[in-house]
């Protein structure tokens, strides 16, 4: 679990901790792929796949490249709120650059699983994917978006959390969460009871959808359904445009894909650093009550807990 910070005065500035360069714009493309049309995709694509090539190409080059017009990689510009292609290759170009000083000291594996892979390549590669999707997740949530939803939650009657499959162990996990400082909470991942717990919330409640490709059927109907009841509605999706994108506000994980799903993984593990980040920006603003009641929770189950004396002893009496 992560650490509750000590509150600070609000005035005060933080710190941004160093790290290694994160390139936004292609994050922000690759979140868009499955809701633009076909010409645009594979601007975006190309985009995706190189974007070191893309910056150093003319928008006759690109559109050459993708099979399309220059009007359509215009369009495309727009789509992603560029106001054109100058503004979206000067971005593109300063983070190669910025990533590409980085590659200097840290060799970037590919992330993709191939046949004639090493145990110790695919242990490599998995943990490189895993970490790349925290990191990318972190540098790509929207603060702003993050601290409506935490004001939300914070004054909520109850938070409702639906996911199926693997996002529904996330919903689990914010909901446990959740519990232990205190607040209401409920996580479910059948559809039928999904959507009786929705038909049921109000104006003072708040429902959070999880869903990676954001298209899951089951979580679509049932924040449908709290919403159209009145809730707070909350997704948290790899892709913002997708059906899942209606609800009320949406908190974007950047998870990639790879072969033998090993991007499944990466991505329970992004919706997780978001549910974390939910968690502790809530606690932080409940501190004194978040302090008392994690204190409370934790002597709770303290008994439960094999200590060091109790360990040994059983040891001794083995030998």
């Amino acid at each position: 679990m992560a650490q509750i910070p000590k509150p600070t005065d609000e005035h005060e500035e933080t710190e941004q901790t160093a790290a290694s360069p994160v390139p936004t714009t292609v994050l922000r493309i690759r979140s868009l792929l499955p809701s633009l049309a076909p010409a645009e995709r594979r601007v975006a694509q190309r985009i995706v796949d190189d974007p070191e090539r893309a910056a150093a190409s003319s928008i006759t080059q690109l559109a050459k490249d993708c099979a399309t017009s220059e009007a359509t990689v215009i369009r495309f510009c727009r789509t992603i709120d560029f106001s054109g292609y100058r503004e979206l290759r000067l971005a593109l170009a300063t983070e190669a650059g910025q990533v590409r000083g980085a590659r200097s000291t840290t060799a970037e594996p590919s992330s993709d699983i191939n046949p004639d892979d090493t145990l110790a390549s695919v242990v490599h590669k998995i943990a490189y994917t895993d970490a790349k999707a925290v990191e990318e997740t972190g540098a790509a949530l929207d603060v702003d978006e993050l601290r409506a939803v935490i004001d939300a939650m914070a004054g909520a009657r109850r938070v409702d959390v639906y996911g199926v499959g693997a996002s529904a162990f996330v919903g689990a996990d914010l909901q446990q969460k959740l519990h232990r400082i205190g607040l209401a909470s409920f996580s479910w991942s059948d559809a039928h009871v999904m959507l009786t717990s929705a038909a049921l919330l109000g104006g003072d409640d708040v429902a959070i959808g999880i869903s990676h490709s954001g298209a899951t059927l089951d979580t679509v109907q049932a924040l449908t359904e709290a919403g159209r009841r009145g809730a707070k509605t909350v997704a948290i999706t790899n892709f913002p445009r997708s059906a899942i994108g209606f609800a009320d506000h949406v908190l974007t994980t950047a998870a990639r894909e790879t072969t033998f799903r090993s991007g499944a993984t990466a991505s329970r593990l992004a919706q997780l650093t978001v549910v974390d980040c939910l968690f502790v920006g809530l606690a932080q603003l409940r501190y004194a009550d978040s302090r008392t009641a994690l204190e409370t929770t934790y002597e709770a189950v303290r008994g439960l807990r094999m200590h060091d004396d109790r360990r040994r002893r059983r040891g001794g009496a083995a030998e």
